[in-house]
């Protein structure tokens, strides 16, 4: 059977990953200047954010479903060009409607690359190597947060908001070449059953745990970073030096990711998602006291670590709560995720718009404590069980 061990593999499945969320990452650097350019308030345009994460969120099981039946490799390849095509859309909108529009078309589309590519490696990693695998996944992802908010950070500041959309969906579109080479695995077929398995998830109550904990991972890391760069400008940065102090989050996670591979083996996922909950909250807490230079720096490491060790240890888990139903379960994991951010955008816009960032840091904080606490009794029972 083909897995991720084939020479170059796992590395499209990396670059995958890399583009879908070099796209995710590339708008909350720009959200100041496009409401300033757009003439729109804060609020508007961090709704508008939070219509690409809606969308990314709900078509996860539409896309679970699909990519199992027209083939996990071509649903990565097909979604992140035709997203790029989106997101070269977004820079040619003159209204906030059609910017909303715009990215909600393009987060349902690159909607597909990142649970793909997550299923594959649970479909073909041995149990073994499985949360190695997935956090290795997460170099991919580490990349491009990091290289998104720099770049597209600096391209707002030098020429322009509409110039770093058009690098997003330039970059994702060149890589078509790459990523087409991931090697497709059996096809389910579109006849294949889809009740019974929808109906085994949806009566697993371990899923509806897992489910609640990713909208509020979802919430207490992603929706946090949204609001990072526009937290950082109050002091009197610029969009490309924010954004760069937030980029130091993917370069946390690039280091932390395979730290959490080289561990895997000694330690209880359980462990991973408490240990990772609580240094999430503790860089929240920080923010919550001061978005200055010096503790934005050290917040958004701790968000990365965070981010490698509970994250990662959700997913693994994710993948092995219903091995046969796997791709729905990733899916509907995936979709509470962004879910979960974009609630924390819609919710959080109003306070970043009146600067109350203390109270939206400070809440975040303590969402990442109760994913901590409630992960790991969850999962350590789990483990117990199994």
């Amino acid at each position: 059977m083909s897995d991720t061990r084939q020479p170059g593999n796992l590395r499209r499945l990396q670059t995958a990953c890399f583009l879908t969320t070099f796209d995710r990452f590339a708008m909350p650097p720009m959200l100041v200047a496009i409401a300033a350019d757009l003439n729109v308030p804060l609020a508007q345009i961090a709704a508008a954010a939070g219509a690409y994460y809606l969308a990314y969120g709900l078509m996860q099981p539409v896309w679970g479903v699909l990519s199992t039946r027209i083939g996990l490799a071509t649903t990565m390849t097909w979604s992140i060009t035709l997203g790029s095509l989106a997101t070269l859309a977004s820079a040619l909108v003159h209204d906030v409607t059609a910017l909303a529009i715009a990215r909600g078309v393009a987060g349902a589309l690159f909607a597909a690359a990142f649970p793909a590519a997550l299923i594959y490696v649970g479909a073909t990693a041995p149990s073994h190597r499985r949360h190695r695998e997935v956090a290795e996944l997460m170099t991919g992802v580490a990349l491009g947060t990091a290289l998104s908010t720099v770049i597209a950070g600096s391209v707002t500041y030098l020429v322009g908001w509409r110039w770093a959309f058009a690098f997003s969906g330039a970059l994702c579109l060149a890589c078509f070449f790459y990523v087409v080479g991931i090697v497709e695995l059996e096809r389910l077929g579109m006849r294949a059953p889809f009740i019974a398995p929808l109906r085994r998830v949806l009566s697993n109550a371990k899923v509806y745990q897992l489910l609640a904990l990713a909208v509020l991972d979802g919430a207490g890391i992603l929706g946090v970073l949204t609001f990072v760069p526009a937290a950082v400008e109050t002091t009197g940065r610029n969009a490309a030096s924010a954004a760069a102090i937030t980029a130091v989050y993917g370069l946390a996670v690039l280091v932390a990711a395979p730290l959490v591979g080289r561990w895997s083996g000694r330690f209880a996922v359980s462990r991973f998602i408490a240990f990772g909950a609580l240094v999430g909250a503790a860089a929240c807490g920080l923010l919550a006291f001061s978005v200055g230079l010096a503790a934005a720096i050290v917040a958004c490491a701790l968000l990365g670590f965070s981010w490698a060790s509970m994250h990662s240890g959700l997913q693994t888990w994710a993948t092995e709560v219903t091995p046969a139903e796997r791709g729905l379960t990733v899916s509907f994991f995936a979709g509470s995720l962004f879910a979960g951010s974009a609630l924390a955008a819609a919710v959080g816009g109003p306070f970043a718009e009146r600067l109350e960032f203390p109270v939206l840091f400070g809440a975040a904080a303590i969402v990442l404590v109760t994913v901590g606490l409630t992960g790991y009794i969850a999962r350590a029972r789990w483990e117990h069980q199994h």
